[in-house]
């Protein structure tokens, strides 16, 4: 039987020759995944059910992100959860403040994901793994906390979509303009519990950060997962960071998809995808013929999607002897202490508060209306986030447009959102 590239990683972790989709099965899980958020709801539920001990310790990764440093006493409470928690079981993958970063940001650049791997997350954006030819997923925190137990999870397999890219990308068009021109296409709903599975000649001019950005929104048009082939690009990254051994799977070339869509990365123009769904979506230019001048309040460079060191090169560049607009706010966020380092070494850092940015330790922060950028009712934001539906980043009133970094930059400078200037 013919399988897509999804359904051949879980036949694997479930021990069976072969899946179809629609069936049911329980797998092996090679990593589990908590933040600070979600991890003391799986905690509650473990000791609640009198378990003892943690089926595989070192698999457990626990990230305290969304609301660290401590932005309050429950956040500090439930910091200490984790932290007594994970010294108890044993639990060395524990990433807290001065080691930390965004989760999903963490574990690819800490080689604790692998190629091949099947993980589960009690965060939605668990999918951005993807980019590593991983089968990745978010779950709840009973999930978790059965995961944590038990070493397994129930899944059912999932149909597929083929998203075929060609092409090359013009300048200032980077992965984050390819999954919101792919939610646009196919709404919020169009990829409902199926995989995402990315392929085409297009693949050798997008980069690994690229890739982990358009993962990472795979559930923002209801995937269970989106997935990309295991190339040189992936091996080149995956090599001299993974801490594991790692099995490559590939779909068979007469693999079943439900449609097939096809992406020209040399006509894609940057993106914009407004209140209240990421898939409202327009592109800058489209605006500007309009002579729609969007005012903003604030941008927000960072997160889960859009915080590594691709990105902030692409906002630095657009940055650079240039400075905010009178009136906005500019935040950069950089996703983990590495990519914080490596910017500061480059001179990245520099570039950003001489811009006018407040610069931040790794946090999610803004991006779930957890600190560092909170919106007041009427203010507008342009942010390199995920989400923006409403209340996201703040009042119910306040407004997220969702962006990529070349195009937070230049709105930043502008003030209004803006089509990047070469």
């Amino acid at each position: 039987m013919p399988m897509t590239m999804t359904q051949k990683i879980l036949a694997a972790h479930a021990g069976l020759p072969e899946v179809r989709a629609g069936q049911l099965l329980e797998a092996e899980l090679d990593i589990m995944l908590g933040n600070d958020v979600t991890t003391p709801v799986a905690i509650n539920e473990f000791e609640k059910a009198d378990i003892s001990s943690l089926r595989a310790p070192e698999k457990a990764v626990f990230v305290l992100d969304h609301f660290t440093p401590n932005k309050d006493i429950k956040s500090a409470e439930n910091s200490k959860q984790i932290r007594i928690f994970a010294k108890k079981h044993g639990v060395a993958n524990f990433f807290d403040v001065g080691r930390m970063g965004v989760e999903h940001a963490v574990l690819p650049e800490q080689g604790i994901v692998v190629p091949g791997d099947a993980v589960i997350g009690a965060d939605s954006h668990t999918c951005t793994y993807g980019a590593l030819g991983a089968f990745s997923t978010g779950v709840g925190s009973t999930d978790l906390a059965a995961a944590l137990a038990t070493g397994k999870a129930w899944f059912k397999v999932p149909s597929a979509i083929q998203v075929v890219l060609t092409g090359k990308f013009q300048p200032h068009v980077s992965g984050k303009d390819v999954v919101l021109e792919l939610i646009g296409r196919i709404g919020v709903e169009g990829a409902l519990y199926r995989s995402l599975e990315f392929t085409g000649d297009g693949l050798q001019n997008v980069s690994i950060d690229s890739r982990l950005a358009i993962a990472n929104m795979a559930i923002e048009c209801g995937a269970k997962n989106g997935i990309f082939p295991v190339d040189a690009i992936t091996l080149a990254y995956v090599q001299g960071r993974a801490r594991r051994a790692w099995k490559t799977f590939a779909a068979d070339p007469d693999a079943p998809y439900d449609e097939v869509i096809e992406i020209d990365l040399s006509a894609l123009r940057p993106v914009v995808a407004f209140p209240h769904l990421p898939e409202n979506t327009r592109t800058v230019d489209s605006l500007e013929a309009e002579g729609l001048k969007i005012t903003v309040d604030q941008v927000v460079i960072g997160s889960c999607t859009n915080g590594r060191m691709e990105d902030l090169r692409i906002a630095a560049a657009l940055l650079r002897g240039r400075h905010a607009a009178e009136g906005v706010r500019l935040i950069v966020i950089p996703a983990t202490q590495q990519i914080y380092l490596e910017a500061l070494r480059e001179g990245l850092l520099e570039v950003f508060m001489e811009a006018g940015a407040a610069v931040s330790t790794p946090t999610c922060g803004p991006c779930l209306g957890g600190h560092m950028g909170i919106l007041a009712a009427g203010e507008r934001a342009v942010a390199t986030t995920n989400r923006n539906f409403v209340g996201r980043m703040g009042h119910p009133q306040s407004e997220v447009y969702l962006a990529s970094p070349a195009v937070a930059a230049e709105t930043a400078v502008q003030g209004y959102i803006a089509q990047p200037q070469s």
